[in-house]
């Protein structure tokens, strides 16, 4: 029995593009809401952000503002933004009901694991950044303040550094995903990924001095731990190849069957 998408009729792209507008905008309502209820608590949103580098001011020292807005506007910008991310579930899930009638139940078995995997990690990236890698960069930058320099950090350029620094590690630690979506799919194999191990490796830093701001600690801090995660996606990626075979032993038989047999002697 042939496995068929739930709705295997085609659509017209009139329709595609009518439920895509829907979803998209149900994406922004939900964004709007969210932003809505953190509105009145901006100044301390900005504050509990701010709290890694503001551990390691000087005495006396404080944040400034450079821009006769940035008082309002800063913490707005951030309340914006964490509003993104807590509703980033909201957002995979009407991705997900998009593209969902157009996959197979065996597509579905693994979509829907690597759905909740992508939202649990970026999570997860973020709080790594926030907990480990902020403290550790700011109590550097903080120790090597040159001697009679004060280290009063603009609020909006802070802002920036932070946002970056989120981004970068939500992003990064959705390698497992891409690793397991690209085995999946066929793209790659897992015998590749492990023959291109050194290279990934070189990558990573890379990625980390691009992603991050000019300082060694930041990227290590961001490269160590994707090279870690590519290992992770090498040993799920095998298990999901070892499924595929599982699941289609058909294939692998018929190819068995397409050789010629051995002579024999």
């Amino acid at each position: 029995m042939s496995d068929k998408p739930d709705h295997d009729q085609p659509m017209p792209l009139v329709s595609h593009l009518t439920e895509l507008r829907t979803r998209l905008l149900r994406c922004i309502a939900a964004i709007f809401i969210i932003f809505a209820g953190l509105f009145a608590f901006t100044q301390q949103i900005y504050t509990l952000v701010s709290t890694p580098l503001r551990e390691y001011l000087p005495v006396g020292a404080t944040m400034i503002a450079t821009d006769v807005a940035s008082p309002f506007l800063t913490p707005l910008k951030l309340t914006m933004m964490v509003s993104l991310f807590i509703a980033i579930p909201v957002i995979l899930h009407q991705i997900w009901g998009f593209i969902a009638p157009g996959l197979y139940k065996h597509e579905k078995r693994i979509a829907v694991p690597l759905l909740v995997s992508s939202i649990f990690l970026f999570y997860a990236g973020m709080a790594f950044a926030y907990f480990l890698v902020f403290p550790l960069v700011f109590k550097f930058f903080a120790a090597a303040t040159p001697e009679g320099v004060a280290m009063m950090t603009d609020i909006s350029s802070y802002l920036d550094f932070v946002m970056t620094l989120f981004f970068a590690f939500g992003v990064a630690f959705e390698i497992p995903v891409a690793v397991v979506l690209l085995v999946w799919i066929g793209i790659v194999d897992v015998k590749y990924l492990r023959k291109i191990r050194p290279y990934v490796i070189i990558g990573c830093f890379v990625v980390g001095m691009i992603l991050t701001p000019p300082d060694i600690f930041s990227q290590t801090l961001l490269a160590i731990p994707m090279w870690m995660l590519f290992e992770i996606g090498i040993i799920f990626g095998s298990l999901v190849s070892k499924n595929k075979r599982g699941e289609h032993p058909d294939e692998q038989s018929a190819d068995n069957d397409a050789q010629p047999p051995a002579p024999q002697a």
